[in-house]
């Protein structure tokens, strides 16, 4: 059997996530203390005791939900669960950050910083109201791809997520997307719906944010991660530094390969995937991407203590 390590992305943000982790263990404590202490500010007031939508704040959620997953990795370690059970590490969009602190390219301050000025970047990129994002159900990637191309009419409209078979995400200017909502439904979709985002995340339209998170980056040390961490935008394990740095740059503008990237895992040999964090809208994906993955979601002392006893 050879598990991976996913880690979640945006939407997972939840009042309280991780409080009965840090409550149980003090390396989960000692996670959210690390964070607060990197960004100046107590995150974790916020993440425990704060509002729903200030959380949802592009800034916030970013560094929040990955302060959340290494919190669950160190309790996991705490029970002897760590990193040398994973084969591979893989994260959805800032879920790659997460997977790259766990795997050790990053440290856990540099990687609260980053993802505090990705998410600043990514808000900043384009004037709200401008841009949006919608979800197809129903349709192939190829298909959904074509609608984008189709509905952009000289606007920016493409595939910023390729989530599972039957789930892909749109990105770029509202009224594109707005036609590409009403395109899919003309191809069958069985649902065409525009997402409450603030931003139209990975498109063309983020290359200020792509420009800032390169320079941001340059300043940063990334080691060789203990396992590959398999990229968004290519799909496939990588190791070196250089070539991380460069890919997380890419990944801004670029599709998150979702659904490529857990059918490359597959193909590796993975069988069961643990999903390290908040919510389980990965394992959902991965069950409708291959039935034979066992999915165990892990974000609180009970699901450790399942895993634990096998």
């Amino acid at each position: 059997m050879s598990v991976a390590f996913v880690f979640p992305g945006q939407g997972a943000q939840t009042i309280g996530m991780g409080r009965d982790l840090a409550e149980a263990y003090p390396a989960a404590k000692a996670v959210f203390e690390e964070v607060d202490e990197a960004l100046g500010e107590s995150l974790s007031a916020l993440i425990w005791e704060g509002d729903q939508d200030t959380l949802t704040l592009t800034q916030n959620a970013q560094p929040a939900l990955m302060a959340t997953s290494i919190a669950a990795l160190r309790a996991l370690e705490a029970e002897g669960l760590g990193l040398d059970k994973a084969a591979f590490v893989a994260g959805h969009s800032l879920g790659e950050y997460s997977a790259l602190c766990a795997a050790g390219a990053l440290s856990l301050s540099d990687t609260a910083r980053l993802l505090r000025t990705r998410g600043q970047a990514m808000q900043d990129a384009v004037p709200v109201g401008v841009g949006a994002m919608a979800a197809l159900l129903g349709l192939n990637f190829d298909t959904a791809s074509a609608v984008a191309a189709e509905a952009a009419q000289g606007e920016v409209c493409q595939a910023a997520n390729d989530n599972d078979p039957a789930q892909v995400v749109v990105s770029g200017h509202k009224e594109a997307v707005e036609r590409a909502v009403e395109l899919a439904k003309e191809q069958g979709a069985k649902r065409a719906v525009m997402l409450p985002v603030s931003a139209p995340f990975h498109c063309a339209m983020m290359e200020p944010a792509a420009a800032v998170m390169a320079e941001a980056l340059s300043h940063v040390d990334i080691q060789e991660p203990k396992v590959p961490v398999v990229a968004n935008v290519r799909a496939e394990g990588v190791s070196s530094p250089t070539l991380i740095r460069n890919l997380l740059v890419d990944q801004i503008t670029g599709s998150v390969r979702w659904r490529e990237s857990v059918m490359w895992m597959a193909g590796q040999g993975v069988t069961e995937v643990w999903e390290i964090g908040a919510g389980k809208a990965l394992s959902g994906m991965i069950r409708r991407i291959d039935r034979a993955i066992a999915c165990k979601a892990i974000g609180a002392p009970a699901d450790i203590a399942a895993v634990k006893e096998g």
